[in-house]
């Protein structure tokens, strides 16, 4: 596994399977209004073997805002109660092919495991290549990991109870940027920030997919959209196409570079992209469009209009 890299194709996967030192997770997320049901997705057909891990809930219940990450104790107990140890390598996919496995794959490195890979076109194109799918019912001791990582984050912030964790967690805290430290990126410029979101919603042209989220961009941001990153097998471009992408946005690969999309999750895309160009320690914000958005007298740039509050 080459972790310069960071993708594995499926084909490299259906010949590691059986491999006691991989773990496979399904990280599949959707929004709201695609009414999917990841896990139940999951329960009726995933790859054999393969643990659900829940993004969407495995994540700060303290905020409004989504998905945002969890604390460092809250994470090591889910993924201690997934059975995953600091000596495995993870194989991560989802149910799109490419969009909220790089989530996870973010998580995991932001709390300091490197040995985790993302699949290649993810769960459509293992389908598509003909290899065997399992399912698990409720009783299943997948699906019984599964539920009981969700519980243990649970109890972890409404409860205050902590559970045991043999995962051990070392945060990197350069990885995650805050709201004020977009801010202060602002002023200073001392990083690029790239968008991952389409340039409708990055122009302010086309809605946000959120109720009542405007849409708009970042003072000073720039849009690479994800899908960019691409084929249409949500297989990852070339390097050298890669690079074209940054490189039509005027954004330098030499100079630091900060990623954000509407909630913290295409963000990774990018990020994953720029990884496989040698970036390896591009930061996230976490919160993104969605916190940004949603402060009193927000700056929100459009094409239409220089700003607006």
């Amino acid at each position: 596994m080459d972790r310069d890299d960071a993708v594995v194709s499926v084909q490299w996967l259906q010949h590691n399977l059986k491999n006691p030192e991989i773990k496979v997770l399904d990280a599949s997320w959707y929004m709201p209004f695609e009414n999917r049901d990841p896990f139940q997705e999951y329960k009726e057909e995933h790859i054999p073997g393969a643990l659900f891990f829940d993004v969407n809930n495995i994540s700060d219940l303290n905020t409004d805002l989504p998905h945002m990450l969890p604390s460092e104790e809250a994470f090591a107990s889910a993924v201690t109660a997934l059975g995953i140890t600091n000596d495995d390598k993870i194989v991560v996919y989802d149910g799109k092919g490419m969009y909220s496995a790089p989530r996870l794959w973010w998580s995991f490195r932001v709390f300091g495991h490197d040995n985790i890979w993302v699949l290649d076109g993810g769960f459509p194109k293992w389908r598509s290549s003909g290899f065997e799918v399992q399912s698990s019912d409720s009783s299943s001791n997948e699906v019984s990991k599964s539920s009981s990582a969700i519980r243990v984050v649970e109890r972890h912030y409404k409860e205050n109870l902590a559970s045991p964790a043999t995962f051990k967690v070392v945060l990197r805290p350069h990885l995650i940027w805050t709201l004020d430290k977009i801010k202060q990126n602002i002023e200073d410029k001392t990083h690029q920030h790239i968008d991952a979101r389409v340039r409708g919603r990055f122009d302010g042209t086309a809605p946000e997919p959120r109720k009542g989220v405007r849409s708009g961009h970042i003072p000073g941001s720039k849009c690479v959209p994800f899908p960019d990153m691409l084929n249409s097998e949500q297989l990852f471009l070339p390097q050298d196409e890669i690079q074209k992408r940054f490189e039509k946005e005027g954004v330098s690969l030499e100079n630091p570079i900060v990623v954000s999309c509407a909630t913290g999750v295409t963000a990774c895309i990018v990020a994953l992209g720029l990884y496989k160009l040698g970036k390896k320690e591009i930061p996230v914000y976490d919160g993104s469009w969605t916190e940004w958005e949603c402060q009193p007298g927000a700056i929100i740039v459009t094409v239409n209009s220089a700003s607006s509050s």
